[in-house]
């Protein structure tokens, strides 16, 4: 069941997501990554993302990637019937990424909406990934670093998305929650292809950052790279 934002004022104060940043000043890190971050070991998230150690504490992508920005992609009441009678929840969708190579989603539920914003930022923190961009489109041949480098596939419940690089100055030709995303990943342009039930929120969010993952699943030799101008994470 969707709701309207003046509903969500009423019954607790909307958190702006441009102020969920956290604090690093009293981080003590809790992880072997996490020190190693603390202590200037590791000062590029490229580093992390090459031995796929897992990211457990969100203050090591605030201390990495401070750039980042964040978007609500969905907000609704849930409900669900016990014995005591129904109990309605918040669930939460959003999305965070640098603009740059790196994006992630995460969902959340809770009693209040403002800290199941901020829990769902956090999981999309903690769920970040590193994607690949580049020229892709034969129609174009720019050089530049504005598309998907060829199609990719991407799937969640029943939703399938398909992205395919698209020339520069086409856009992002896709919905709302799909130009969110790619906006958040630096993508401007894109063909957007969807099957399934997209008026699934979570599902069509996942399809897309399964499709944006699977960009680095592709094996591509260093002649069709340097062809397609293909960039992986940070430019």
């Amino acid at each position: 069941m969707k709701i309207r934002k003046e509903e969500i004022e009423e019954e607790t104060e909307v958190v702006k997501v441009g102020e969920v940043k956290k604090e690093l000043t009293g981080w003590e890190p809790k992880t072997e990554l996490g020190r190693k971050v603390r202590l200037g070991k590791i000062e590029n998230i490229d580093e992390i993302m090459e031995y796929s150690t897992p990211i457990k504490e969100v203050e090591i992508v605030d201390y990495l990637l401070a750039d980042m920005e964040e978007e609500i992609i969905d907000v609704s009441r849930v409900q669900r019937t016990t014995d005591s009678g129904r109990r309605m929840r918040f669930r939460v969708v959003t999305a965070v990424g640098n603009k740059n190579g790196y994006v992630g989603v995460g969902k959340a539920k809770g009693k209040e909406a403002g800290p199941t914003i901020r829990k769902s930022i956090e999981k999309a923190k903690l769920n970040i990934k590193r994607i690949k961009r580049g020229c892709g489109s034969w129609e174009c041949r720019c050089g530049q670093v504005h598309t998907v480098p060829f199609k990719v596939t991407g799937k969640s419940g029943s939703v399938r998305v398909y992205l395919s690089p698209a020339p520069k100055g086409t856009g992002l030709v896709g919905g709302a929650i799909v130009r969110k995303i790619l906006t958040l990943a630096g993508i401007s342009d894109v063909w957007v292809h969807t099957e399934g039930y997209t008026r699934t929120s979570i599902n069509f969010a996942f399809a897309v950052l399964d499709a944006l993952e699977n960009t680095n699943k592709m094996k591509i030799d260093e002649k069709e790279t340097e062809n397609l101008k293909i960039h992986s994470g940070l430019v």
